[in-house]
């Protein structure tokens, strides 16, 4: 299959929402998850004659590949970018409640707020704190373990074990039909 500029457009067309909903459950955030969509049309139209697949299954699964790496990024980055915005004190544009709303219902987060909810009270209680210290209050795993009382292997191994589970809770959501 040869990606050019029609046939990115008809897989933006058929797999946008579907990549957007994606973005947006991995986030839990709407503005984020569209910036991360455009990004990912953007690399795949920069590096669209690198693409070896020959069938469009594959052309999605290369889509959700670079949609991967993008959050991967954007996460790194958006620490750091709420860090300056904060020092600065300059808030960013966000989109409109009735899109917000709109991106969230498609991504189904109200029944993945309640799993993950639900599933983070049936942690062990270490491991919940470690997750909350990380993800939450975003710190580094050396302010973690300082702030425990424990090593860093052992701040990590909390932290992993704890996103595995609420990983795991999520994903068997994601595998029972009409879950939401």
């Amino acid at each position: 299959m040869k990606l050019d500029a029609t046939s990115l457009g008809d897989l933006f067309e058929a797999e946008g929402p579907r990549l957007l909903a994606f973005v947006t459950r991995s986030t839990f955030d709407a503005d984020q998850a569209l910036d991360v969509v455009g990004e990912v049309f953007a690399v795949a139209f920069e590096r669209r004659a690198k693409f070896r697949g020959a069938t469009r299954e594959e052309a999605v699964a290369w889509l959700y590949w670079i949609c991967r790496t993008q959050l991967n990024h954007q996460f790194r980055r958006r620490g750091a970018e709420r860090r300056a915005l904060g020092r600065l004190g300059v808030d960013r544009p966000v989109m409109g409640e009735d899109e917000r709303r709109r991106v969230e219902e498609l991504a189904g987060l109200a029944e993945l707020r309640a799993v993950v909810a639900s599933e983070l009270e049936r942690l062990p209680a270490d491991q919940r704190e470690a997750v909350r210290l990380r993800v939450v209050d975003e710190l580094g795993y050396d302010e973690l373990a300082d702030r425990l009382g424990i090593t860093q292997q052992t701040a990590r191994a909390r932290v992993s074990r704890g996103l595995r589970a609420l990983g795991e809770a999520v994903k068997v959501m994601e595998e029972v039909p009409d879950a939401r």
